[in-house]
């Protein structure tokens, strides 16, 4: 694998988990092209530079929820509990892992939140001028009835009026 990565593979990898859009450890790994093993242990050897909101391992519900989740019946054989990166994790792992890969593979992570952040709030805008038009039409469908009715009324031929006989008796 190139050191170029699509953003859209990226954001296949970028999950929600308590409320914080985070990747894998071993997601990053392979994107970084290092073990998964070895990306910990470079995370370990400057642990001060990852604070729980950087970073923070995941529980064993957890893990049986994005198994079930993705439909998988193992999680890769590991027998430690995985760790997740937020953004900012994910921003600090390039300074611990100083390859020319893992450099050009941030960025395009980076970029990557970037324009998932970007399509949340265009999703947002979208959701709010739905509501406005919602409020602005709400009543037309009520409006529209009362004139097809009237219009109805209008196309009904009067009753005919029963003539008045003028007598002439015969």
């Amino acid at each position: 694998m190139s050191g170029k990565v699509s953003i859209e593979i990226i954001a296949t990898k970028i999950l929600e988990i308590r409320g914080k859009k985070v990747m894998l450890d071993k997601e990053l790994a392979q994107l970084y092209g290092v073990a998964t093993r070895d990306l910990n242990k470079a995370v370990k050897r400057n642990i001060k530079r990852f604070p729980e909101d950087f970073m923070y391992q995941l529980t064993k519900e957890e893990i049986a929820n994005l198994k079930f989740h993705f439909g998988t019946s193992s999680w890769g054989g590991t027998r430690k509990l995985p760790f997740v990166f937020t953004e900012q994790g994910v921003a600090m792992l390039s300074s611990v892992l100083n390859s020319e890969r893992a450099i050009k593979v941030n960025i395009q992570i980076m970029r990557a939140f970037v324009k998932l952040k970007e399509l949340l709030l265009t999703h947002k805008d979208l959701a709010i001028k739905l509501k406005e038009l919602e409020k602005k039409y709400i009543n037309h469908d009520k409006k529209i009835t009362m004139i097809f009715e009237a219009i109805k009324q209008l196309l009904q031929p009067e009753p005919a009026k029963q003539k008045k006989r003028i007598g002439f008796h015969s």
